[in-house]
């Protein structure tokens, strides 16, 4: 859930005039990655949970693109991108490694 903090306080940054283009985009991604780790650890079995795994990845990928595209369109953003990518690639690994582990579970 920190990724999604540190991605609303990115999107805060960026110009009235995105708030409904990359803004949306951004928290739409950003809440994307806890929400599918949640609801799929709710799920009954190691294959669902991989499943909604797999799409809080894609969401993950999904928000490194937007913010490097909100890096690109806006220079006061140089602090905060470092720091998200970084969290990213992090849990980027974390789901990697768990949707491994859930595989060789079966």
């Amino acid at each position: 859930m920190g990724i999604a903090r540190l991605s609303y306080k990115l999107s805060d940054s960026l110009p009235a005039d995105e708030r409904y283009g990359l803004v949306d985009q951004i928290r739409r991604s950003a809440v994307s990655i806890p929400s599918n780790i949640a609801e799929g650890s709710g799920r009954d079995t190691p294959k669902e949970f991989a499943r909604f795994l797999r799409i809080a990845y894609g969401s993950a990928c999904e928000l490194e693109t937007q913010v490097l595209i909100a890096r690109d369109t806006r220079g006061d953003t140089e602090e905060i991108v470092p720091v998200i990518a970084g969290e990213l690639e992090e849990i980027r690994r974390m789901m990697f490694a768990l949707i491994q582990q859930l595989k060789s579970d079966r």
